[in-house]
Parts: C-alpha cells; sequence; structure tokens
C-alpha cells in the first residue's frame, strides 16, 4: 500500500481517502492513516464494525456511507479476503471515486484461513475481472507468487526464506468513460440482493462425510457479525 501511495497519489494538492475496512485489533498499531503523514489529506474510515481506526460504521454490509464521485483515493487493505460478495463492493468503490480518482487493493494470494470468515485468495486474472464487472481501468496488478520452475509455480517451496504469505495488489482508476447511468442500475440491483443477504451467516458448513477432514476454519465467536 505504501508503494502504491508514493507512486500513484500526487504530493501536491488535498484529497480525499476512504479506507474500506479500516478497523484495527487490539494488537495492531499501524494504520493506512500513518502512510498520509505529511500530506494534505481527509481520511475517512469505514467499516462494518466500530473500532479503532473508525470514523464511520457502515450500515449496510455493501453500501459505503460516502457521497457519490467524492473520493479521490479509495485503500482496501487485507479486507477483500472477508468480503463474501466483493462484486458488490467493487461497484461501491466505483461510485464512490470521482473521475480520476484511484483504487488501491491488497488481499491475500495465499495463506492460512484466518478470521471467522475467510472466503477468498485473488490473482491477477481476479483483478481484470473485477475491473472488467465494476467498469474501471486496471492500472496493476501483481501478485507475490513463490519460485517458479518452468511454468510451474512451486507452492512446495513456501517457508520462511521464500515467505508463507502472499498478496496481491491492484490498482484501479475511474475514467471518464465510466458508464454511470448503465452501472447504476447493475448496481442498485446487485446491492438490493447483496445487503438482503447480507453474507454467509445463514449457509452453515455442512459436517464433514467420514474420514474427511474438516474445513479447518476458526470457531466462529457467538457475536460475530458478517462482513
Amino acid at each position: 500500500m505504501e508503494l502504491c501511495v508514493r507512486e500513484y497519489m500526487p504530493t501536491e494538492g488535498r484529497h480525499r481517502v476512504v479506507d474500506l475496512g479500516s478497523r484495527i485489533s487490539p494488537n495492531q498499531a499501524l494504520t493506512h492513516r500513518d502512510l498520509l503523514t505529511g500530506r494534505d489529506v481527509e481520511y475517512v474510515g469505514v467499516d462494518v464494525q466500530d473500532g479503532p481506526n473508525v470514523d464511520r460504521v457502515m450500515k449496510k454490509p455493501y453500501r459505503i456511507p460516502v457521497r457519490s464521485a467524492s473520493a479521490d483515493f479509495v485503500f482496501s487493505g487485507q479486507a477483500f479476503e472477508h468480503i463474501p460478495f466483493f462484486w458488490a463492493s467493487m461497484l461501491e468503490i466505483a461510485r464512490i471515486l470521482r473521475p480520476g480518482g484511484h483504487a488501491f487493493i491488497t488481499a491475500p494470494s495465499r495463506g492460512h484461513v484466518h478470521d471467522a470468515q475467510d472466503c477468498w485468495r485473488y490473482y491477477p486474472d481476479g483483478y481484470r475481472a473485477m475491473a472488467a464487472f465494476s467498469g474501471l481501468e486496471l492500472r496493476e496488478a501483481y501478485t507475490d507468487f513463490p519460485p517458479k520452475k518452468g511454468i510451474w509455480h512451486q507452492y512446495g517451496e513456501i517457508d520462511a526464506r521464500y515467505a508463507y504469505w502472499g498478496d496481491s495488489v491492484g490498482v484501479f482508476r475511474k475514467t471518464g468513460t465510466y458508464p454511470r447511468l448503465r452501472l447504476f442500475v447493475v448496481r442498485e440491483v446487485t446491492l438490493l440482493w447483496a445487503n438482503r443477504v447480507g453474507g454467509v451467516k445463514r449457509t452453515p458448513l455442512p459436517d464433514p462425510l467420514p474420514g474427511r477432514p474438516d474445513c479447518g476454519r476458526p470457531v466462529q465467536p457467538a457475536d460475530a457479525t458478517d462482513g
């Protein structure tokens, strides 16, 4: 995320930054807000749950409480793996971006199941699909793949040296040709259904068949919420 800020955010001028999934846990200290020190920004942290580094709580999981075409930059770091219907969130990101605005998204490309709800891993083609669906331009897509032997990635060699965790980074831009009216219809229908379903809580995982391992998902706390 720091590299995205350096590469794409001008040092001059005032910028409005919306951070989707901004809440940090009690054992965390660093935030995306820290990457903007010394810049003239209005930072708005949004999340489905209140907590540290959250300025606005999302009353619906797929409705960002920010005006349309009002954000110069949207950040979302290590949140998209936890969003069940991420295509709805991408439509909302496109809505709140100003023409010429950028979205920076980082999400795991590999790593263990974590948190009570961990739905996805992302590759560059996944970011291509997100851009195509949301009407945004994909300016950069990069995945921290493990070493290769020929055309095959050597996943078995992932260790402390090659970094067990891997991320994919996507940079999206809202262009002047963004099909606003067409995607208004797509977005509102998509968000209506996504917000009605909410997430995966009403769809429990089936018990594993005899002789098969369980999914390895952490036990969900009784008070956990989708999002």
